[in-house]
């Protein structure tokens, strides 16, 4: 059984559109018909784009999509809790997609449900899927079918994408404010230069008699603004698509991670966020039973550094030849010593998955203390700075008036 979305015609004339679920596209105009609607358009729900030529109707596959972080957390959170239950999995799919607002996810579960209902495997369905669910997600479902412990490996799941998104959701908050802080600031500091001095020149260049050094600076930067700012910001724009350009190329990527692993506070941010992520994927994947070796291969897949990525690889390879995953990881010197100690933990207690965890753990809150220190930091120095551009600016303004007797004598 197939799900598809289907555009229609009530019996007023009236456009609808909705899912509904049956064996072949010809069978679900059918009910549709019984329904009272005239099928205008009908797709069935798959990731991949392509024309069906078995029932002769020019049906269409549709994207499913992709899912929000907030998208996926909810839905693996229900499924494990609906699943763990009793539900057989097609119901727990089906209570899913009837309790979804989103018409979207309501998509893409039915389209996992019609393939479960056909006989594949919870891992082949969402595999239809790759923009929704990522490859740990996928790999972790089927080390669970395999070992018999879905319901486990779905709380687990759920555990770990509600705590991503909490991860990204602080982050994103804790960054927020001092962004709209920053964009006023340029925003004021514009305003001035290119409005109010311009106003105030006017009124010195009647006078006609030398003005400060201040004075004249602030004149000429507002008079660079008024003419070439456009330009400048035109400039800047254009720097960041070449950059962004620049950065699809893996050579010079990986240069600019190499200096952001060296910059003092940045550099240990990166570290951390990377080693995470991780220690978090790895303890999941290996708890589920995946093997080691496929595990890192995964993880490296959360890994955005480049270095560090190339680190875990190499690791991988030491791993395949003998050696420990610890000992691995800190050839590279690029893991922080703790996480290192607690993996080396581990594997002598026979406890990896639950040191990995451990270690994740660790780093996820010294990310938390770090971000939490940048921005607390950077917040004064803006307003500071924002408060001394304003200082200079006023300076440059009442100096002239202060001496205004001698300017006019």
């Amino acid at each position: 059984m197939a799900a598809f979305e289907y555009s229609a015609l009530n019996a007023r004339g009236k456009q609808e559109k909705g899912l509904i679920e049956a064996e072949t596209a010809r069978q679900a105009r059918a009910l549709l018909r019984e329904r009272g609607l005239t099928p205008m358009e009908l797709k069935e729900v798959a990731e991949q784009r392509g024309k069906t030529g078995g029932d002769g109707g020019g049906t269409v596959k549709t994207s499913g999509g992709s899912l929000s972080s907030t998208e996926l957390s909810l839905f693996t959170r229900q499924l494990a809790t609906l699943f763990r239950s009793g539900l057989p999995l097609d119901e727990a799919l089906t209570a899913v997609a009837q309790q979804s607002e989103s018409a979207k996810v309501k998509r893409i579960v039915l389209g996992i449900r019609s393939r479960v209902i056909e006989g594949d495997s919870l891992a082949s369905a969402l595999a239809q899927f790759p923009s929704a669910f990522p490859t740990l997600f996928r790999a972790t479902v089927e080390a669970g079918e395999q070992a018999g412990k879905l319901d486990h490996v779905l709380e687990r799941l759920a555990d770990y994408v509600e705590r991503r998104q909490a991860m990204q959701s602080k982050i994103l908050l804790a960054t927020f404010y001092p962004a709209i802080l920053t964009l006023v600031a340029i925003g004021v500091v514009s305003l001035l230069l290119t409005y109010v001095v311009p106003k105030v020149v006017e009124v010195f260049d009647s006078i006609g008699a030398d003005l400060p050094v201040l004075t004249k600076m602030m004149i000429a930067t507002s008079g660079f603004l008024r003419n070439y700012g456009v330009f400048l910001v035109i400039a800047l724009a254009l720097g960041g698509w070449l950059f962004a350009r620049a950065m699809r190329g893996d050579a010079f990527r990986r240069r600019v991670h190499q200096r952001q692993l060296k910059l003092p506070l940045i550099g240990r941010l990166t570290r951390g966020a990377n080693t995470g992520r991780f220690t978090r994927t790895l303890g999941i994947l290996f708890g589920a039973g995946v093997p080691i070796l496929d595990a890192m291969r995964i993880g490296t897949q959360v890994v955005g550094n480049l270095p560090m990525r190339d680190a875990i690889e190499e690791a991988a390879k030491r791993v395949r030849e003998g050696a420990g995953l610890a000992r691995s990881l800190e050839a590279s010197k690029l893991f922080p010593p703790i996480t290192v100690h607690l993996i080396a933990s581990g594997e002598a207690s026979g406890k990896l998955d639950e040191m990995l965890d451990r270690a994740a753990d660790n780093q996820e809150r010294e990310v938390e203390t770090l971000i939490a220190a940048l921005m607390g930091i950077f917040e004064p120095v803006l307003i500071l700075a924002m408060g001394g551009i304003v200082l200079l600016i006023v300076l440059a303004i009442l100096l002239p008036i202060f001496d205004l007797n001698t300017l006019v004598k």
